[in-house]
């Protein structure tokens, strides 16, 4: 860097930082361990860094049993399932998965599986019976009943064929699943199956959740029991108007052609009915959902009176989302109880609570601009507003009506952190539950006034404890204490933690940023620059949680680089008006203010302001296309994995929940796609994209691909055959990982 650059950015300083603004800083202790240094074969390798990390936490209902998902030393994507007693803290483990069938998944399954974030084998998934005294487990498309008073397993008589979505009823009398596109239902007494529909095939299927709903909804089901077990609520979707596509899926040893319904952004989506089927008879009763049919469907719940079923009815443009309700005893159609209406898009959720000792219910909304908890009676009268304020509220997690609770989690303490509060049910003061600094996520039991505690900071890998109402820790689960024996302590002493703070982008509004410096950092030197990026709706990177992802950051460090990230406008937990800037044109406001990041950067002494690169994956490789072609005095490099090139290539519902339909917003579309901007291209591209992705279709790629080839500019591909958006798999991220830093080392240290 010459003098010439390193004055006038000096002379830059206070301008610059007269726009920043103070931020809170988590309470973040130095790790002490080794000093092996960390390498990229060790990232993901078994036994896992973050030690014993278990997953699928439960309090069975009657509060005496902690269960958990573990997986093995020798193989940490295979699952056991553990117990903890509540009342002596002994464990030990409760289920052996090799006990259960393995076998293939269906192709349903494995999409559903890549839906949810799933990926491991053993047992991925269980269900308590509301006794206590049982549990159900599916597993590899078979269904297992587990009794725990002679501890023995059994597999269920349900007939042939791939089972998926499986459940033990609400009073655990039944279990129900879907098989080739219908609903079936399972008595545990009478061993008794009973298809509950039979129309289902091809186009329609029954109680099954469609691409959209359990990508873009966080609706992974169809279907839902009623409290008493007298009925089930499911969807019937028609797919025969989405188009149909033909995807080629490459793996290494030949191409799968597999025929999907894609509702591409501005094309068809399903039609859908609700429907009420009882286990009496079998009789159907179709709930009217209204006269415009291009409509969602985000929500169902039974109230606790099993007569009266609630919808989320969702307008295709996204700016309505009604809450309706419907008495099964009337011959009435659905009354609409709450509205929520905005000039963008209404953010979905599921803090939906209906009370059982009064007629009223919980409910969260924006309204105000941030996310907050409402008390509603049943008619849709706000009676009270239980949180307010310049903060989000997280999640609705438990109501105790006997003791006059209500338990969430939010961002009042820290936008960086999660923590738990509980308010009184007739409003009042707000208590924080949690005390350290990190993120917290509880599970609560059903009938007991205790919490799990999924805790993790950037300097704890995840721990599970038990807590009273209070938030007084009873016991731990997992304390997973890095010591000795920890798979992360040799390489613990050379973990670096982030400063954090904020910058003001062009309109004022405060952006988190966290900074981690190179290992034996020397301020009397210059760095090369990593900006680490997602950048896109309902995501947050500036968090002082524990990530796999911040695996080869602590590698990029330890090379010598710095590593950035900043939240731009458009990410989640910061209210409305921050998030709602990118309406009907992507890619711009969110460039503008990782550009205002790297003026940070620059305006460090320590920072070598000339060698600064990009890198993201899915949203935030799209964003680093968008930032190396709109900004190349910005980024010298770029490494985009599995990006959306061309908006219209993405689904119905994220899309136009931000770009609006193509028909009425085509300049935005036009926009806020990377091809207009290939011919700003200069130099420094790696692109990445599993080959067998269902996601962000590799089309996406192959579309800059050709345009890039087309203007001659040189870049660089790696393409993985069978792998899908996640890209899974330690052969498969090994090589990826050691790719990009190759790549990053001869881009920014020659």
């Amino acid at each position: 860097m010459t003098k010439k650059w390193i004055s006038s950015a000096l002379m830059a300083v206070p301008m610059f930082l007269s726009h920043a603004v103070s931020a809170s800083q988590p309470q973040l202790v130095q790790p002490v361990g080794g000093n092996e240094p960390l390498t990229i074969e060790r990232l993901y390798a078994s036994p896992a860094l973050a030690g014993s990390s278990p997953r699928g936490l439960k309090l069975s209902p009657d509060g005496k049993r902690v269960t958990y998902l573990a997986g093995r030393a020798e193989d940490q994507h295979f699952y056991d399932l553990w117990q903890m007693e509540v009342a002596t803290g002994k464990q030990s483990l409760l289920l052996d998965a090799d006990k259960l069938k393995s076998g293939e998944l269906s192709d349903e399954e494995k999409a559903r599986r890549e839906r949810q974030r799933i990926y491991g084998q053993g047992i991925m998934e269980y269900f308590w019976a509301d006794d206590s005294q049982a549990l159900l487990i599916p597993a590899s498309g078979a269904l297992y009943y587990y009794s725990l008073s002679d501890n023995k397993v059994t597999p269920l008589p349900v007939g042939e064929g791939f089972t998926t979505d499986a459940k033990l009823s609400p009073k655990g009398h039944y279990v129900s699943f879907v098989r080739d596109q219908n609903l079936y239902v399972f008595d545990l007494r009478s061993q008794k199956l009973t298809a509950m529909t039979t129309d289902g095939g091809g186009a329609i299927k029954n109680g099954m959740a469609e691409f959209v709903a359990q990508e873009e909804m966080d609706r992974m089901t169809g279907y839902w029991w009623a409290p008493d077990e007298s009925a089930i609520a499911f969807t019937s979707i028609d797919e025969s108007g989405v188009e149909q596509v033909t995807r080629n899926e490459i793996y290494a040893d030949g191409i799968k052609l597999t025929e999907q319904r894609y509702p591409y952004a501005g094309k068809n989506n399903v039609a859908i009915a609700l429907g009420v089927v009882t286990l009496a008879d079998k009789q159907v009763r179709w709930v009217d959902l209204g006269e415009e049919k291009d409509i969602y469907l985000p929500r169902v719940k039974w109230l606790p009176d099993s007569l009266q079923l609630s919808f989320q009815w969702q307008s295709r443009d996204q700016k309505t989302l009604d809450l309706r309700i419907v008495d099964l005893r009337s011959q009435d159609g659905p009354m609409t109880m709450i509205r929520e209406e905005s000039d963008a898009w209404v953010n979905l959720n599921k803090d939906l609570h209906f009370l059982k000792k009064s007629p009223q219910m919980l409910w969260a909304s924006e309204r105000d601009g941030f996310n907050h908890l409402y008390l509603f009676d049943q008619q849709g009268r706000q009676l009270k507003q239980l949180t307010r304020g310049d903060w989000a509220v997280d999640e609705l997690v438990h109501v105790d009506e006997q003791a006059g609770w209500v338990y969430f989690t939010g961002r009042k303490a820290s936008v960086v952190e999660q923590h738990l509060f509980r308010v009184p049910l007739k409003g009042g003061t707000i208590e924080q539950l949690s005390k350290r600094s990190g993120m917290h996520e509880p599970v609560f039991a059903d009938n007991q006034a205790i919490y799990l505690d999924y805790f993790n900071s950037l300097a704890q890998p995840p721990q599970i404890s038990l807590h009273d109402e209070q938030g007084k820790r009873l016991a731990w689960v997992e304390q997973n204490k890095v010591d000795k024996e920890h798979p992360l302590y040799p390489y613990f002493g050379q973990w670096q933690l982030p400063e954090f703070g904020q910058i003001k982008a062009e309109d004022g509004q405060a952006l988190q940023y966290r900074l981690f410096k190179p290992t034996q950092f020397d301020a009397t030197k210059q760095y090369p620059v990593v900006v680490r990026v997602y950048g896109g709706p309902h995501a947050q990177l500036v968090v002082n949680s524990w990530s796999e992802h911040d695996y080869f950051t602590q590698y990029l460090l330890q090379q010598g680089f710095i590593v950035f990230q900043l939240d731009n406008r458009g990410s989640a937990h910061r209210g409305t008006k921050f998030e709602q800037v990118i309406y009907k044109h992507l890619g711009e406001a969110e460039v503008n203010d990782q550009k205002a990041g790297v003026d940070y950067l620059r305006s460090l002494s320590y920072v070598d302001g000339k060698n600064i690169a990009i890198y993201g994956h899915s949203y935030g490789g799209y964003m680093a296309l968008m930032s190396l072609f709109k900004a190349p005095d910005y980024f010298k490099a770029a490494i985009s994995g599995a990006p959306v090139t061309d908006w219209s290539l993405y689904d119905t519902h994220y899309t136009e929940r931000y770009l609006s339909h193509p028909a009425t917003n085509a300049e935005g579309y036009e926009a806020s796609s990377v091809l207009p901007y290939v011919k700003g291209y200069q130099s420094g591209l790696l692109m990445y994209h599993g080959m067998a992705d269902d996601n962000v279709l590799f089309e996406n790629s192959t579309r800059v691909y050709k345009a890039l080839q087309d203007e001659g500019k040189l870049f660089q591909m790696i393409d993985y055959p069978g792998s899908k958006h996640s890209m899974r798999g330690e052969k498969v991220r090994t090589h990826l990982y050691r790719s990009l830093a190759d790549f990053l080392d001869k881009q920014l240290k020659h």
